[in-house]
């Protein structure tokens, strides 16, 4: 797979993210799209500085919070990385 691969995948994922939350991921929103099994764990990870995104917080507002597109484009990458190391792949019926 390609980076244009990448980037066709992500812009998809993207269009979606807006679509259905908006430019920024917050919460549980942010941590489920990250992988994350809860709250817990995403604070960890924030703790750890081994989040795979960019996150940050935002002036009056608790929280962290992610683009949409960078998260779109680390899910991409994810995916396409798992198809060139010989993951499993479903085939949509």
């Amino acid at each position: 797979m390609t980076n244009d691969d990448i980037e066709e995948l992500a812009n998809y994922i993207e269009r979606e993210l807006y679509r259905d939350i908006g430019p920024l991921l917050f919460g549980t929103k942010l941590y489920t799209a990250l992988g994350f099994p809860s709250a817990h764990a995403f604070r960890q990870a924030c703790s750890r500085n081994t989040m795979p995104v960019e996150v940050f917080n935002i002036e009056n507002r608790r929280g962290k919070f992610a683009l949409s597109r960078d998260v779109a484009k680390w899910l991409a990458t994810q995916k396409i990385n798992n198809i060139d190391s010989g993951g499993f792949i479903e085939k949509k019926i």
